[in-house]
């Protein structure tokens, strides 16, 4: 299997133009994708193929407006755990996947071993989720946790736009 580098390597600029607007909207038609880069629609489709093929397109998906569906708030949460066992980290990430409200969580280095978000409806139901979710999993030594007042940016990747 090659690696990242040589796989990045393997786009062109037109590959790129085609995965902008997949990102945009991954519902364009082909004959519009091809309009836009300047290919056929069998040129276009054979392209994003060999992309989905590689493993570069993962997933076809829908963005939620969370505030739509009435999750209001979001957090970040930095946590360290009292032990750095294998067995430890395997049971807090076990643990964070059987939360919904858990959007993304890394294990990253520094002061505090995680960084989370999470999505809340409001500080309410965020204490809730303290006390019957996130504190009952066992290890956690300290933890930070941070409302977000304004997202600036957010992009998937560093190709749109």
């Amino acid at each position: 299997m090659e690696n990242s580098e040589e796989l990045g390597k393997s786009f062109d600029r037109l590959d790129l133009a085609i995965l902008r607007i997949l990102l945009t909207d991954s519902r364009t038609p082909l004959q519009e994708i091809g309009k836009q880069v300047g290919l056929s629609t069998t040129s276009c489709w054979n392209r994003i193929k060999r992309m989905t093929d590689s493993g570069a397109i993962a997933a076809y998906t829908v963005k939620v407006d969370l505030a739509q569906i009435g999750y209001q708030d979001s957090v970040i949460v930095q946590v360290t755990l009292g032990s750095h066992s294998q067995e430890t980290l395997d049971a807090f990430g076990r643990a964070l996947q059987s939360i919904p409200e858990v959007l993304e969580a890394f294990l990253i280095s520094g002061d505090y071993d995680y960084f989370i978000r999470i999505a809340v409806k409001d500080t309410r139901d965020y204490e809730r989720l303290l006390r019957e979710k996130l504190y009952m999993i066992p290890g956690i030594r300290h933890s930070k946790s941070s409302f977000v007042l304004r997202t600036l940016k957010k992009e998937d990747t560093p190709l749109t736009s």
